[in-house]
């Protein structure tokens, strides 16, 4: 009986595995299975990436606006003064900003960006005393100055004097506070001065000035502050990126031409002022961002049949946006627009007095 138990389990044992045809079959399926998957997978990456690329220019174009926004809404601080505007301010590293203004669209000293974007200009101080030019009673020497609040500057404050009839050309210079009064009879004392400064003014710009200015280059918004770089030159050095995936900024000015000034804006345009009066009558920025996505895609899926429309704005009559490239459909793009009004702008400029006197 053994035997044959034996001999009945070697029979089995020759019926057990798989043929060589099996084995190929199988791998032959296998193989079909991992294409499918992976062509599967393939695809649902693609979509994935589509999906979220909208979302990557959604979140570069709020950063960028946000940016924007935090600094528009600031500028003027400490010096919209009609002894002021429209000055040529050299700043503490020997760069000159001429015909000075709040915030400037396309200033002259600043290299263009990408085609057919703006660049921006913002400047503003953060005075710790008080925002308006306090008047110098006393002069008595070129570097010391007495007015009427001086315990509203404070040691290593930066300051702009300004004679008291204003000059044609006007030139200004930013200097250091280098003796902080102690009492409201104590001068200012400041590494350089005017001379013949008497019933002049004293501008309080803070501890950091800002003096920065935005541009679209290579697809990305990028800064710069005049007060360490040199911001006329392009160099990438100069530049560093702030938001990937900008590819447009339009901007324009909103101006006040009401006679007298009411301070509501009345109109739009891209017109510098070049005095104090034009300057105070620029009430805001409207303008807009473009941001595009990543991915590349196969096909042109922006302003074609059955795509998303080209990325547009309510002003494009006047500021028509442009997207550079020749492959610019097959990316998608998100727009952003905004009208910023300047918070630091009075409807009448004041003569530098603080307090009346």
């Amino acid at each position: 009986m053994s035997a044959h138990i034996q001999l009945h389990l070697g029979g089995r044992q020759k019926h057990v595995g798989l043929s060589l045809v099996e084995v190929l079959v199988g791998i032959v399926v296998g193989m079909l299975v991992i294409i499918i998957v992976m062509q599967m997978l393939k695809v649902a990456e693609g979509q994935r990436r589509t999906a979220t690329g909208g979302g990557d220019a959604q979140t570069s174009g709020a950063i960028a606006l946000t940016l924007l926004q935090q600094d528009l809404q600031q500028v003027g601080n400490g010096f919209m003064d009609q002894n002021v505007l429209g000055c040529n301010l050299t700043l503490d590293n020997g760069l000159t900003v001429n015909n000075l203004g709040q915030a400037t669209i396309n200033h002259p000293s600043i290299p263009a960006g990408d085609s057919g974007s703006e660049t921006l200009l913002v400047v503003y101080g953060d005075p710790s005393g008080v925002h308006l030019g306090n008047r110098i009673k006393n002069h008595p020497t070129p570097a010391e100055y007495l007015p009427e609040a001086p315990q509203a500057f404070r040691l290593n404050e930066w300051v702009v004097a300004a004679p008291e009839v204003r000059v044609n050309p006007c030139a200004l210079f930013m200097t250091r506070v280098t003796t902080s009064p102690a009492t409201p009879t104590s001068v200012v004392g400041v590494q350089a001065g005017i001379v013949n400064a008497q019933r002049g003014f004293l501008f309080n710009l803070g501890l950091n000035p800002i003096v920065r200015a935005y541009a679209v280059r290579s697809g990305q918004l990028t800064a710069c502050d005049f007060r360490t770089a040199n911001c006329t030159s392009n160099a990438p050095a100069n530049w560093p990126p702030v938001a990937e995936g900008i590819v447009a900024l339009r901007a324009l000015y909103l101006r006040d031409t009401s006679i007298p000034a009411d301070g509501v804006p009345d109109t739009t345009n891209t017109t510098t002022p070049v005095d104090a009066d034009g300057w105070r009558r620029i009430r805001g920025i409207r303008m807009v961002l473009v941001a595009r996505s990543g991915q590349l895609e196969k096909e042109e899926v922006t302003d074609v049949a059955g795509g998303a429309p080209a990325p547009t704005w309510s002003a494009a009559a006047s500021a028509p946006i442009s997207i550079p490239g020749s492959d610019w459909k097959r990316f998608r793009y998100r727009s952003f627009e905004a009208a910023i009004p300047f918070a630091n702008v009075p409807v009448e400029l004041p003569d530098g007095d603080w307090p009346p006197v």
